[in-house]
């Protein structure tokens, strides 16, 4: 009996020592980051057009973060954008190994059109008070639905698919999220909330790092609890070369740097010599290329604009009233509208105000312009030998061989067109033509009324 209890107390002691080990070693890791670790929180802009130079931007951000040990919050704003690129920051989401927040702030903000693609991609979706977010349906120029309703119906399905599988994997309300691809539903912060389409509403960092603290996530299929027990701050901001570039690739832009540049350089050409405006239009033509290139661009309103243009042209050429230049300047407009509407445009929201306001103000100016230069053009030569010509004078000497008479406030030598008529002291006469120094001129004769 003596023997039991101490091979009960060992048994009990192993018991205990093994729980221990196993609860420290086999456990599931529900955090991000222990205690003692020190995560790593990197703040970066998502600002302006989703196009070539935010993706470069966003993947340098992605580049920049190297662990698991890290929280990546994205502080969106934008309109919209290309498909492309904001497949491609989904993905970089999806991928990621640690968590991915995007944050629709300050007040005023959204995530309109692909901005909330990308905003339900992200591991954990905030807004601040007075943002918004949707209104994600494909469109095309006038911002109708897509002209072709079998390809309406492809590109709203598989947009819809897209955003209803992120949604789903983050554990959100499908049936509003996808509404805003099907409806173009744009949600308030409050409403957003209020119908599982965001996790939650900050209205600054303090509050946002807050609610993030102890929040559980799901990255590639494993949950974790993102832990800000430790931590530092990293920003990174959009630098300036690409916010230049952003700048740049915005369709409105373009458009406007296409239009005003190849109106300088006819304007150059119809008038050369100072070189000035050959130069500033030569300079945004190279602007509009740039955003030519990385945005998608519509064959049928490249067509339009330029057909805009050289009815335009045409008609100075004729010397029209201005009523064919009318058409062309509605050319220009519907050419405008319809630029960017191609393959991969389907996010990328333009405001049709802006184009038709564009292009009759740049039309009628170009309109105005080129009809000055023309008529300067047209017009007799002021100065010169060639503005001699119809230019009028007195006879103040006849004798023979040696007549001269003052024309223009000066003495010229002048010699009668016709040899069978003779100069007469005080004779009003015309400049015909101009030999070197010498004037041919033809006697005005005053009509004799009864």
């Amino acid at each position: 009996m003596k023997s039991i209890a101490p091979c009960l107390t060992f048994r009990s002691l192993a018991v205990t020592i093994f729980t221990a080990f196993s609860l420290l070693f086999f456990s599931p890791r529900l955090s991000a980051a222990s205690p003692e670790t020190v995560v790593s929180i990197v703040f970066a802009d998502m600002d302006g057009i989703v196009g070539v130079p935010l993706e470069e931007f966003v993947g340098k951000v992605f580049e920049s973060i190297d662990g698991k040990d890290n929280v990546l919050i994205f502080k969106m704003n934008t309109p919209g954008g290309l498909v492309s690129s904001m497949s491609q920051i989904m993905t970089l989401i999806a991928e990621a190994d640690y968590p991915v927040v995007v944050w629709v702030a300050p007040s005023g903000a959204g995530a309109s059109s692909a901005g909330a693609f990308i905003a339900q991609a992200a591991h954990v979706a905030v807004m601040a008070p007075g943002t918004n977010i949707g209104a994600a349906h494909p469109v095309v120029g006038l911002g109708k639905d897509i002209g072709d309703e079998e390809m309406n119906r492809k590109i709203t399905n598989d947009l819809a698919a897209k955003i209803r599988a992120f949604s789903q994997e983050r554990g959100r309300n499908v049936t509003a999220v996808e509404s805003m691809v099907r409806d173009s539903v744009s949600f308030t912060a409050q409403e957003a909330l209020q119908n599982n389409v965001i996790d939650f509403i900050a209205a600054g960092e303090d509050e946002l790092l807050k609610s993030l603290d102890g929040r559980k996530v799901k990255i590639k299929g494993e949950e974790k609890i993102i832990s800000l027990n430790n931590y530092t701050i990293r920003r990174m901001e959009i630098p300036l070369r690409l916010r230049l570039l952003e700048i740049l690739s915005r369709p409105d832009v373009a458009y406007l740097a296409l239009l005003a540049g190849v109106f300088l350089i006819i304007m150059e050409l119809r008038s050369p010599g100072g070189f000035f405006a050959g130069a500033i239009g030569a300079v945004l033509l190279l602007i509009a290329a740039y955003g030519l290139r990385v945005l998608p661009v519509n064959y049928v309103g490249v067509a339009l604009l330029v057909g805009g243009i050289l009815i335009i042209i045409a008609d100075l050429l004729i010397g029209g009233i201005g009523i064919i230049s009318t058409a062309g300047v509605a050319s220009m407009l519907f050419g405008g509208l319809f630029l960017f509407r191609a393959p991969g445009g389907e996010l990328l929201h333009i405001s049709p105000v802006f184009v038709a306001t564009t292009s009759l103000v740049i039309g009628l100016i170009f309109l105005f312009v080129m009809r000055l230069v023309v008529k300067a053009l047209r017009s007799r030569p002021e100065t010169g030998s060639e503005g001699m010509v119809g230019a009028r004078g007195i006879i103040i000497d006849n004798a023979p061989g040696k007549s001269m008479a003052i024309v223009t406030g000066e003495y010229w030598r002048v010699v009668s067109l016709d040899p069978a008529v003779k100069l007469a002291l005080g004779d009003e006469v015309e400049v015909v033509k101009i030999d070197v120094l010498t004037l041919y001129v033809k006697v005005i004769k005053e009509e004799v009324t009864e």
